[in-house]
């Protein structure tokens, strides 16, 4: 379901009286979409019935989350009920400037520079506990038995397009990988960090972190996409001094899934028309293999 500039206008008049003065499109992904309301709103509304739940986590998870993370999250702000006009629910939380880590073409000095913000904001959202209910790894992210079959087919799909070839240490990471049990969640995660979610300043210091839908409890590996798809040598292991310790299946766990999410990125960078998500996306695949 598609959000016109004509329906926000009719449900925010409709759901909050407001006479909105200008309306202009952030992004429209497979998810959601997001509209820029009076330059200080960013509303956001599903696209799909699979993501309402998704929605419905973030209205309740992500105000009680802000206050506590040394970073800038969405903080729902007005919650949008369904109705005849639109019959999902949907909110609007305060505009949260900054680029897309994979839009900001940032050089390995700048990257290394994003390592410890990164892993004081999953460290202290790895050790928050909130009284609100929350799903337990809804789309299997740490469950190697099925996230290894779907990087390969993604894998297969890059190689297919002829994005990327993967190296010999991709097997052998897979293989590791498919005989490690599945983890406890003990933790909130955010469930989805990848190059997108990841906003950056000019100088590329982390500004914000959107994109909540897969907000979850699961064991913190799952966050570590970015550790692997994003940072250099030198700043892993900032982030290591920052975060505190990894164990080696946490790290593998978390290795797999950058492979995963990039291959996803740039198949859907490349069939969306984005060549700077795929250049990025194939990067991150690129650091991900090195040993």
């Amino acid at each position: 379901m598609t959000v016109d500039a004509e329906l926000v206008r009719q449900l925010l008049g409709e759901q909050f009286n407001w006479d909105v003065r200008s309306l202009r499109l952030l992004g429209e992904g497979w998810d959601n979409t997001v509209w820029l309301v009076d330059e200080r709103w960013t509303f956001r509304f599903p696209r799909r019935s699979v993501v309402v739940s998704g929605i419905e986590n973030e209205m309740a998870v992500l105000p009680h989350l802000a206050p506590l993370l040394p970073l800038p999250i969405p903080d729902p702000t007005f919650l949008g009920r369904p109705s005849v006009a639109f019959e999902w629910p949907f909110y609007g939380a305060p505009f949260l400037p900054g680029r897309e880590l994979a839009e900001a073409q940032l050089d390995d000095e700048a990257l290394n520079g994003v390592a410890r913000p990164l892993a004081e904001f999953l460290r202290a959202l790895h050790s928050v506990d909130i009284n609100v209910e929350l799903p337990v790894d809804p789309v299997s992210r740490a469950d190697m038995a099925r996230r290894v079959p779907r990087t390969v087919e993604f894998l297969d799909e890059v190689e297919a397009l002829g994005l990327w070839r993967r190296s010999p240490v991709v097997p052998n990471l897979l293989a590791s990988a498919l005989e490690l049990p599945t983890p406890q969640a003990t933790a909130i995660v955010h469930g989805d960090l990848h190059l997108r979610h990841l906003l950056v300043g000019d100088g590329g210091e982390p500004t914000a972190v959107i994109d909540w839908i897969d907000v979850c409890r699961n064991d913190p590996c799952v966050d570590l996409v970015l550790y692997w798809s994003a940072l250099p040598p030198r700043g892993r292991a900032e982030f290591h001094e920052a975060y505190g310790a990894l164990t080696e299946e946490q790290l593998l766990r978390g290795r797999v899934l950058a492979l995963f999410l990039c291959a996803v990125l740039a198949v859907y960078g490349h069939h969306e028309g984005l060549p700077t998500l795929v250049r990025e996306a194939i990067a991150g695949l690129e650091r991900t293999t090195r040993e």
